[in-house]
């Protein structure tokens, strides 16, 4: 099961309210020579196939020491008003709090946890003291 942790400026990344348009995504990926866009990624399946997906906002971390290919690349996505890292490691929260500085956001996980410049969870400074509960009428 995958864990999303959002870059956001929302109070809780799932709120409704106005956050990052894609706009200031796209000219901030412009100004990292560490981000590429590329509106899509792509990973190799076990029979040869790949798995493709295309999304507006969607970039690869090219200074990533994860790798290059496949399941070893750190894809941010722009996804209602957030850009979202799925399952990161510690180097990838780092280099999201460092995104999250210069446009003025956060590093919130899933659960409402925040995370720090060095990449790890602060107890101290998590949004509540008891897990986040979303809407009754959110699915997702």
């Amino acid at each position: 099961m995958a864990y999303d942790v959002h870059i956001t400026r929302k109070e809780n990344w799932f709120d409704p309210t106005p956050g990052f348009t894609v706009r200031e995504w796209l000219d901030y990926v412009d100004s990292d020579p560490e981000l590429r866009h590329d509106g899509f990624a792509e990973a190799p399946l076990d029979d040869g196939m790949a798995l493709r997906i295309e999304q507006e906002g969607l970039s690869v971390w090219t200074a990533y020491s994860g790798g290059t290919k496949g399941n070893d690349v750190c894809w941010f996505s722009w996804s209602h008003n957030n850009i979202n890292a799925k399952n990161p490691d510690q180097e990838i929260r780092q280099k999201m709090w460092e995104i999250a500085e210069r446009l003025g956001g956060k590093v919130q996980g899933d659960e409402g946890e925040l995370y720090g410049p060095d990449g790890n969870h602060i107890p101290e400074a998590s949004s509540t003291s008891t897990p986040l509960k979303r809407p009754w009428w959110r699915f997702w």
